[in-house]
């Protein structure tokens, strides 16, 4: 099965492409989900699970892989449907999210789809829409199926509870009072990511505006270009996750570059891939900062800082 992510070292060639690859995958059923290979390690098929006492019942068990303990999570179940039963299609896809490693049971693998972001839709705000942060169409089996990309974020969440407190020492007393009032555009296309985010800087006294993915924010950002409007003046920042719909976050921030009324907008990369491949990327498309999800304390130091940078001025 590792060979289906032999084309799996290419992806960097599509940052600020606009494009992405999914992984194809079934649970139990016809119907079609998908993750983002960024956020894919590997994938074999189910070695013995040990099971935990006392753990969330949407935890399978645990995996011993390449010598190291990590929790398996039923994805089947874990979007609202009966648990997964393993079979000889039955596989685990090992990821890494917001620094975390951990597998998911799922069904049959099918393959890896290389997609434009364009060719990705938003939901429909329906049933198991939930958990999903996007859906496209493409050709299986001789007919077009709907792929329901899961919020693997959301997901998380259910399971391991995350917390925006912030540490003793964080806060600057002296900003604190310049903070109040300013404005946030948080652009996540996962609804759990920005909570996160709104309520963490909320403690602030920072307004967050979201949107779900790069167009929407950047039809935004012009719109205040447009107005005669500076979009320094409208907010603080942005704080922009890198896989959206419609349009990444890489794409957005080099589009914010390429365009003269906007180039110098403060931008952060707030995202649940790994610390090393995105401090690359921050550098290949302009970002400022990148912060990986999710830490309330970095978010807060990347909000100050650049609090610190518009009083200098």
């Amino acid at each position: 099965m590792t060979s289906i992510l032999d084309s799996v070292d290419s992806r960097t060639n599509l940052v600020g492409e606009n494009r992405l690859e999914l992984l194809i995958f079934q649970l139990g059923t016809r119907q079609l989900f998908a993750i983002n290979v960024f956020k894919v390690r590997e994938v074999l098929q189910v070695p013995h699970l040990n099971q935990m006492p006392g753990s969330h019942p949407k935890i399978s068990g645990v995996a011993t892989i390449r010598g190291r303990s990590i929790p398996v999570i039923d994805m089947r179940q874990s979007i609202g449907l009966r648990p997964l039963s393993k079979d000889e299609e039955s596989n685990l896809i090992v990821t890494e999210y917001n620094r975390s490693v951990q597998a998911f049971l799922v069904g049959k693998v099918v393959y890896i789809k290389n997609m434009g972001w364009d060719e990705i839709m938003e939901p429909p705000s329906t049933g198991r829409s939930n958990y999903l942060t996007a859906i496209t169409k493409l050709d299986h089996e001789n007919e077009q199926k709907l792929v329901e990309i899961i919020d693997v974020e959301k997901v998380l969440a259910e399971i391991i509870s995350y917390d925006i407190g912030i540490s003793d020492g964080v806060l600057d007393d002296d900003l604190s009072n310049h903070l109040v009032g300013q404005k946030v555009l948080v652009v996540d296309d996962s609804s759990t990511a920005r909570k996160q985010v709104t309520e963490t800087l909320g403690q602030l006294g920072i307004e967050c505006i979201e949107k779900k993915n790069g167009q929407q924010a950047l039809n935004l950002l012009k719109s205040w270009c447009d107005e005669g409007k500076d979009p320094r003046n409208e907010i603080l920042l942005m704080i922009t996750d890198a896989e959206m719909p419609e349009m990444d976050g890489y794409k957005l921030t080099s589009e914010v570059r390429a365009d003269s009324r906007m180039h110098d907008l403060y931008i952060a990369l707030n995202t649940s891939l790994s610390g090393s491949f995105n401090e690359a990327m921050v550098e290949k498309v302009g970002c400022n900062r990148f912060v990986s999800k999710f830490q309330p304390d970095l978010l807060v130091d990347v909000v100050q800082t650049r609090m610190r940078e518009a009083l200098s001025k």
